[in-house]
């Protein structure tokens, strides 16, 4: 069995649902420590974050390979063809929970990174790797807060690989190179409650608020930006009422979420959203939740980089894309690094039977090693 395969399951194996680490940070730790990284723990309320490096930012770039140990509950066990904590091959595909998203990714980076230092081991430059058990939960004391303390050391980075499962149909057939960011509002729009038949001794906050909702779900916020789609914004859920027929509500509740591209920041979109409301004359309060800005990476030593490597994986070109949701590099961007990411096909996360592919895994830590060795090789 290959090393980043048994790492894989012995990682799968440990029941690690968000932002629980269950010892795999421990586990990687100890290998790393082994093959010469500085390991240092970062354990911020229940979340448990790992910061390995090797090497001096002294001489040359910070390289940051990122991931998370964390998983999605697995949902009901009788649902799952195996044990989802139980890893288990079948017909060349690996299956559990965290098999693409992205124990696979953690475990390549791992077996990358020790064949890279014991290759190069006078390397310049810095080679690091930042884990968390909270990616797929709240993301408050994972990335984000580590981030912060980076901010306050002052640490340099300068490039970042994500191991999200980016591909689509084969390993390396497209390269993210930037996420938009995303901005929820929690919208209380308030009213006078009363019965239907005298509208006149009520104020009803769904007739007053609709006018207003319209109005932000049909605005063309902008064209988009170089490879982002078009800003948007999503009304995701809306309640109001009793429950009986005959009761004007008192009170609607509207939960809206924007992603936007790097025409826009968190501050602006929310102004521009709260004149609409105060236009409409609405009794209202709005709550913001910021879950990260946008970024996006330039033309520059990683973008080229990744492309060919890459292309000389998945035989083409990769795709370069700016779509999908959120990561965690939204946290690194800030700092100055330049993020991209990389990983397996992204076609079972979060579902039951999650599962990757035996030969993509055994290929990835040959690709992480080809960037990291293009990045800082001697």
């Amino acid at each position: 069995m290959s090393d980043v395969l048994q790492l894989t399951q012995d990682l799968i194996a440990l029941p690690s649902v968000t932002p629980d680490d269950a010892g795999c940070q421990t586990l990687i730790a100890n290998r790393l420590a082994a093959a010469g990284f500085a390991c240092e723990h970062l354990r911020f309320g229940a979340v448990d974050n790992l910061w390995a490096t090797h090497g001096s930012d002294g001489d040359g770039p910070t390289l940051v390979l990122l991931g998370h140990t964390d998983v999605v509950p697995p949902g009901p066990r009788e649902a799952w063809a195996s044990d989802p904590f139980a890893p288990e091959i079948r017909d060349g595909v690996l299956y559990g929970r965290g098999a693409a998203d992205m124990k696979g990714s953690v475990a390549a980076f791992v077996v990358a990174a020790e064949r890279f230092v014991a290759a190069h081991p006078g390397h310049p430059g810095r080679l690091a790797l930042l884990l968390t058990s909270d990616e797929e939960g709240d993301a408050i004391d994972g990335v984000r807060q580590v981030a912060q303390l980076f901010r306050e050391r002052g640490e340099r980075l300068d490039w970042c690989i994500t191991g999200e499962p980016s591909s689509t149909a084969r390993l390396g057939d497209l390269l993210r190179v930037g996420r938009r960011g995303s901005l929820t509002g929690t919208l209380t729009v308030r009213g006078v409650q009363g019965h239907v038949a005298y509208p006149d001794k009520a104020r009803n906050p769904v007739h007053q608020a609709l006018p207003a909702l319209a109005e932000l779900a049909a605005r063309r916020w902008d064209d988009g930006f170089e490879t982002f789609p078009p800003t948007s914004l999503q009304i995701s859920n809306v309640d109001a009422g009793t429950g009986a027929s005959n009761v004007i509500p008192g009170e609607l509740r509207v939960l809206f979420n924007l992603r936007y591209n790097p025409h826009w920041d968190a501050p602006r979109l929310e102004a521009e959203c709260e004149a609409v409301l105060a236009r409409h004359g609405l009794d209202y309060a709005l709550y913001w939740h910021r879950s990260g800005e946008p970024f996006h990476t330039p033309e520059g030593p990683l973008r080229q980089a990744a492309r060919e490597v890459l292309a000389s994986f998945a035989g083409a070109p990769p795709e370069e894309s700016t779509g999908g949701g959120t990561s965690d590099a939204r946290f690194i961007a800030p700092l100055g690094a330049q993020c991209i990411e990389v990983g397996p096909v992204n076609a079972s996360i979060h579902q039951v039977d999650e599962h990757v592919r035996v030969a993509d895994l055994e290929a990835l830590p040959d690709l992480y090693f080809a960037l990291i060795e293009r990045l800082l090789a001697d």
